[in-house]
């Protein structure tokens, strides 16, 4: 299914499957930093043989707190730098820990250049829908209205359309927003990417993201919207003194409405999704025999719609 896929997308599917299953063993335990410690070394050790040359633009951190896939850090050295990379080994690690739906393993690329860096700013306002959403819903426009616009286009009541937004208190309001529409709140506690990528993907019970979630994971789901033909915009939101100020201080403008192709641009996009956990977009590691049975969903702008991989990894 994917003998067309291009040299850094095989790479990334491996990574991916490397930190699920590296941190597999330890879904459960209640040690969310094991689990993630386990995906990272996972992931990095399955990068040192990439056949491509890129650069972290969004990774575990700077380089003094993250000793590997750091932001910066050049995978497939010795390469012409042609992409730039987000990694997050595991994106819903609380979840991974307590061995709950929704934990995955992700990665993302596009062309060198083309990623908004939001480093100093770990929050930002999100709207993500499918292909039908462009040209009709915006960020600036109340949740009810967005939502009323998405149900004329989809062709059904609003009480049937499925508003996914993350359960933390910064959403409190919007969520008590979107109930009282009518509309069907989809609740998550994390993983923030894969029901993102869920809300721009056909037929996975979501239609719409709304709320304030992870800027970085923002970014990261940009490369997936743009293969997937979506819609997405974002606005950055600072919740303390000390994040508005070191905002201020890289010169981001707080005001500033970004659409998708301004959070990830140009033309060569890859994404890649392997579960942990059971989710919307594949099913979770599975134990058949001697095998781990792992399931990737995989976009790539070369290939055009998204494809489920399953592939079989023998147990230690």
């Amino acid at each position: 299914m994917l003998h067309n896929a291009n040299g850094p997308t095989m790479d990334i599917f491996a990574a991916t499957v490397a930190a699920t299953v590296g941190c597999w063993p330890l879904v459960g335990s209640g040690d969310k930093l094991a689990v993630d410690g386990a995906a990272v070394d996972a992931m990095r050790a399955s990068l040192r043989g990439a056949n491509f040359g890129g650069i972290v633009v969004i990774g575990e951190g700077e380089k003094d707190e993250a000793p590997m896939l750091y932001n910066g850090e050049i995978i497939g050295g010795g390469q012409p730098i042609e992409w730039d990379i987000a990694v997050d080994p595991v994106d819903g690690t609380a979840l991974a820990a307590a061995g709950i739906d929704g934990a995955v393993a992700v990665m993302a690329a596009s062309e060198r250049g083309s990623m908004l860096e939001s480093s100093e700013v770990y929050y930002m306002q999100k709207i993500v829908s499918g292909p039908a959403a462009r040209g009709l819903l915006d960020l600036d426009v109340s949740p009810a209205e967005n939502i009323q616009r998405l149900a004329l286009v989809l062709g059904k009541p609003v009480s049937e359309v499925c508003v996914a937004v993350i359960n933390k208190p910064r959403n409190a309001e919007l969520i008590a927003e979107v109930q009282a529409s009518g509309a069907k709140w989809v609740r998550f506690d994390e993983g923030d990417i894969a029901m993102a990528v869920a809300a721009a993907t056909p037929n996975t019970g979501v239609d719409l993201l709304l709320g304030v979630g992870g800027s970085p994971e923002g970014v990261v789901t940009a490369c997936a919207v743009q293969v997937l033909g979506g819609f997405m915009q974002t606005r950055f939101a600072p919740e303390t003194p000390d994040q508005i100020s070191r905002a201020l201080a890289a010169n981001y403008d707080l005001e500033r409405k970004f659409e998708l192709e301004e959070l990830a641009s140009g033309t060569k996009f890859i994404f890649v999704l392997t579960a942990i956990t059971d989710g919307l977009l594949a099913d979770g590691v599975r134990v058949d025999g001697d095998d781990l049975v792992v399931q990737s969903f995989i976009l790539d702008s070369e290939l055009g719609v998204g494809h489920t991989v399953e592939v079989r990894i023998p147990r230690d």
